[in-house]
């Protein structure tokens, strides 16, 4: 097998790909990328104290108690976007009436893919199959499937078996799901509009009728 592409030269070779992939997270230097991280574990420890008021107070009544909490579960956390930190404690507070623990925490986070609506990679990759024409009308699950499928090409997924297209499919769809949980939006590109005007073909009678007004014109 030939080896695979990064995700961006599948995406650069498209006219939409500047509308189809809009980074809205650009790279961080380390400290804005810390800085992110800290203001992450802010808003989660801001929200827990919203969410459990007296159960949070009571955890950290003693003086100097929230510092350290905050320091270790930003130690814990760090391998962990921002945004996923976010929506993991949302989903947390939404679903469980005690204050949660960073294993739980870690384990929200574990599930990020979830929390940004993508699938699992296999059911991603049935669904590419299945997708009726034209690809870009059908309903996705998330935009990311769609583009896993264009990178791998869908006359692959179309006629290899899933031995050798399954494969394929996860590399291209762990590239995005990267990218997704790092905050980059992704879009499926727009079907190009209709023409405005649509001219029927000539008939035979009318081609004739036009080369001979033609060949008259330029005297030949």
């Amino acid at each position: 097998m030939k080896p695979m592409k990064p995700i961006d030269s599948v995406l650069n070779t498209m006219p939409t790909a500047a509308n189809a992939a809009k980074k809205t997270a650009k790279p961080q230097a380390a400290n804005g990328g810390k800085t992110q991280m800290v203001d992450a574990i802010n808003q989660v420890f801001a929200e827990m104290e919203i969410a459990y008021h007296n159960q949070f107070h009571k955890a950290y009544a003693q003086e100097g108690s929230l510092n350290v909490a905050k320091k270790y579960w930003l130690n814990n956390l760090a391998d962990y976007p921002p945004e996923v930190l976010k929506l993991a404690i949302r989903h947390l507070v939404k679903t469980s009436e005690f204050m949660p623990t960073i294993a739980a925490m870690l384990a929200a986070c574990e599930n990020g893919q979830v929390l940004f609506g993508l699938p699992p990679a296999e059911a991603a990759y049935r669904e590419a199959c299945l997708a009726p024409e034209p690809k870009r009308s059908h309903t996705w699950s998330h935009p990311a499937v769609y583009w896993a499928a264009e990178a791998t090409g869908w006359f692959v997924l179309a006629n290899e078996t899933q031995a050798v297209a399954l494969p394929q499919f996860s590399y291209y769809y762990a590239q995005l799901c990267r990218r997704v949980l790092q905050g980059e939006q992704l879009d499926v590109p727009l079907l190009p509009a209709l023409p405005a005007e649509v001219f029927a073909p000539l008939t035979s009678e009318q081609s004739k009728k036009k080369l001979l007004a033609l060949r008259k014109k330029l005297e030949l």
